[in-house]
C-alpha cells in the first residue's frame, strides 16, 4: 500500500496530541491504523508511539517498542524515565537512566528532574551529588525546574545544608522552590524552619499550593500547634484559593487527635464532603484508642467502617 507524503507528519501530530492529553483509547486506535497502513515500523512514528504509551503509563507497550526501536534519541529515554518516576517506580527509573548513560546518550534538562526525584525517594545522595556536578559542568544550574529538583533531592536525603545553600543562591524562585525546602525541613522535624519559610513566602505574596499547605499542617501537627493549624485550615480557600483536600483533612484529624480533641476531629470529618481513605480513619481511630474515646470509635464503626473493622487492633 502506497503511503502519501503527508501521512507521516499527519500521524506524528496525532501522536503528539495523545502524548499531551494522555488519551489511551485514541492512542490505541491510531496504533491500529498505523499497523493497517503498514507504517507502524517507521522509525520516527515508533519513537512517537513509545513516548505516547509512556505518557499514558503503559510501560509494557512502551518497553516493547523501545527494544524494537533502532533509533533511540534522548527524548525516548526521558519518556521512560519520567513515566517510571511518575508511577513511583524509582529503581526502574534510575535503571533506564543508567542504561542511557551506558548507551552514551546525552541527557538534557528534561532528563534531570525525574532522575533527581528518584534519587530523593531512594535516598541515593551519591548519585544525586554526581548529577549536581553534571548540572554545574553543563551549565544547567540556571534552569528553575532542575534547581527545584536538586533542592527536593537534598531535602529528602536529609542534606538540608546543601538544600538551603542552593535555595539561597537561586536568582529566581518559584513557589515550588519554597515548598521543596519546607518539605525537607518538615521531613527531619525542623518545624520552626518550616514556619519561618511559610511566613516569608506569604509575606512576599508568593503563590501557595496544596502541597505547601500539607507540609505546613503536618509541621503544625508535629508541634501540637492546634490554633495555628485551625487558622490555616479554615482560611486556606479564602486566603490561597486552595480547597481543603483529603490530605489536609487527614493532617487536621491527626493534629486534633494528638491534642485529645477527638470529638472535634470527628465533627470535622462528618462535615467534609470528601471521599475518605484508610489513613484518615486510622488517624481518628488511633486518637480514640489513645484517649479512650470508645463512643466515638463505635460511631465511626457504625457509620463508615462496618462490622469487619477490628477496633481492638
Amino acid at each position: 500500500m502506497q503511503v502519501r507524503p503527508r501521512t507521516i507528519p499527519f500521524f506524528v501530530s496525532l501522536l503528539d496530541e495523545c502524548y499531551s492529553t494522555k488519551s489511551l483509547q485514541k492512542l490505541k486506535q491510531i496504533h491500529a491504523k498505523l499497523i493497517v497502513l503498514n507504517i507502524s515500523s517507521h522509525s520516527f512514528l515508533r519513537t512517537k508511539l513509545l513516548s505516547a504509551y509512556a505518557s499514558c503509563s503503559q510501560l509494557r507497550e512502551a518497553h516493547i517498542l523501545f527494544f524494537f526501536t533502532s533509533r533511540q534519541p534522548t527524548f525516548i529515554y526521558n519518556s521512560l524515565i519520567r513515566a517510571y518516576s511518575s508511577l513511583n517506580q524509582f529503581s526502574e527509573s534510575l535503571s533506564i537512566f543508567h542504561h542511557m548513560i551506558i548507551a552514551q546518550k546525552t541527557f538534557d534538562i528534561f532528563t534531570l528532574p525525574p532522575v533527581l526525584k528518584s534519587c530523593g525517594q531512594l535516598s541515593d545522595v551519591t548519585l544525586g551529588r554526581q548529577l549536581h556536578g553534571a548540572v554545574l559542568v553543563n551549565g544547567c544550574s540556571s534552569d528553575l525546574a532542575t534547581s527545584n529538583s536538586l533542592i527536593s533531592m537534598y531535602g529528602k536525603c536529609g542534606e538540608l545544608e546543601c538544600a538551603g545553600k542552593l535555595f539561597d543562591e537561586m536568582p529566581v524562585r518559584s513557589y515550588v522552590s519554597w515548598s521543596a525546602l519546607m518539605t525537607g525541613y518538615e521531613k527531619v522535624g525542623m518545624a520552626s524552619e518550616v514556619f519561618v519559610l511559610f511566613e516569608k513566602m506569604v509575606g512576599m505574596g508568593m503563590e501557595v499550593d496544596g502541597v505547601t499547605l500539607t507540609t505546613v499542617l503536618t509541621a503544625f501537627s508535629h508541634e501540637g500547634m492546634v490554633e495555628k493549624g485551625r487558622e490555616v485550615f479554615e482560611t486556606m480557600e479564602e486566603r490561597f484559593g486552595v480547597k481543603p483536600g483529603l490530605e489536609h483533612l487527614t493532617c487536621m484529624v491527626d493534629m486534633l487527635g494528638k491534642a485529645g480533641l477527638v470529638e472535634e476531629a470527628e465533627e470535622l470529618v462528618m462535615g467534609m464532603e470528601l471521599e475518605t481513605d484508610e489513613a484518615l480513619w486510622n488517624a481518628l481511630l488511633s486518637a480514640c484508642r489513645v484517649h479512650g474515646k470508645v463512643e466515638v470509635a463505635e460511631r465511626i464503626e457504625k457509620r463508615f467502617v462496618g462490622r469487619a473493622l477490628n477496633l481492638a487492633s
